[in-house]
C-alpha cells in the first residue's frame, strides 16, 4: 500500500520555477508537518488543534517565491491506531493550505503515511515503503514534481526526518521546535551520523537552504552545524 497524497496538494505555481533543462531535475524541500510546520500537540486528533508557527508562512513564502517545490511528508500513525480518520488528515492539510494562502504561501504538495506496522487495525498494518525513515512519500514526490533528492533538503523536528535524508542523499536541517530541542540535547550523541545542520526554526532553516542554493554549495557540518551546550 502506498502513501497518500490528498486533494489539498496545491501544485500551484511559484512566482519563480527553478530551471530545468531536458531531463534535469531541481532541487526541492521536504517538510515534516507537525513540530515543524505547526505546533506539536502529539496527535493532531482535531481541526482545532492545528496551529501553524508564527514564522511558518514566511518561511514556505520565501521557498515560493525562490521557486523550489516545498513537499509536507508526514506520517500520521494516529490512522493506524485508531485515533482519527484519513478525513481528518486531509482536513488539517485543506486548514493549512487555506491559512497558507490567504497570505499568499502554498504547499505544493502533502504526502502522508498512515500506516504503523503494530497498528490495532488490520487495513493499516503493514511494514510499508512510505512510513519515514523509508522513503516512498519522497519517491513519489520526485517522479511527480521532477525533483532531485539528492540536491535536495529534508526540514525536520526528529532524527527519523533526518534518516529520511540521508536515505535520499539530501542535505538535512533538525529544528528546535517541536521534538527537535529534546532529541538533540538528549539523544545526539547516540547518534551514528549528525544533521548537517541545527537551526532554531523553520524560517531560519528556509534562510539557510536559499543561502546554499545561491551560492551553489551545500550545506557542510563542519562550516553549519551550531554548536550547541545545553
Amino acid at each position: 500500500m502506498s502513501s497518500r497524497t490528498d486533494s489539498t496538494s496545491s501544485g500551484g505555481n511559484s512566482h519563480r520555477k527553478l530551471t530545468r533543462r531536458g531531463n534535469c531535475r531541481v532541487p526541492g524541500v521536504f517538510l515534516d508537518r507537525d513540530g515543524t510546520l505547526n505546533e506539536e500537540v502529539g496527535y493532531v486528533n482535531h481541526l482545532n488543534r492545528m496551529k501553524l508557527y508564527p514564522w511558518a508562512t514566511e518561511a514556505v513564502r520565501k521557498l515560493n517565491h525562490a521557486g523550489v517545490p516545498v513537499i509536507v511528508v508526514t506520517n500520521q500513525s494516529g490512522v493506524a491506531r485508531g485515533y482519527f480518520t484519513e478525513d481528518l488528515v486531509n482536513a488539517v492539510h485543506k486548514e493549512i493550505a487555506t491559512q497558507l494562502a490567504s497570505h499568499g504561501a502554498h504547499i505544493d504538495a502533502f504526502y502522508y503515511c498512515p500506516h504503523h506496522p503494530d497498528a490495532p487495525l488490520p487495513g493499516y498494518r503493514e511494514q510499508c515503503q512510505c512510513r519515514k525513515p523509508a522513503t516512498g512519500m519522497v519517491d513519489q514526490a520526485a517522479r511527480r514534481f521532477h525533483i532531485d533528492p539528492a540536491s535536495s533538503y529534508v526540514v525536520g523536528d526528529s532524527y527519523r526526518d533526518m534518516r529520511l535524508g540521508f536515505n535520499i542523499g539530501a542535505q538535512t536541517i533538525l529544528v528546535m521546535t517541536g521534538y527537535g530541542l529534546g532529541e538533540f540535547e538528549y539523544h545526539r550523541k547516540e547518534w551514528p551520523r549528525q544533521p548537517h545542520l541545527v537551526a532554531e526554526n523553520l524560517l531560519e532553516a528556509v534562510t539557510k537552504i536559499l543561502e546554499d542554493i545561491k551560492g551553489g554549495a551545500r550545506l557542510s557540518l563542519s562550516k553549519a552545524l551550531v554548536s550547541r551546550e545545553l
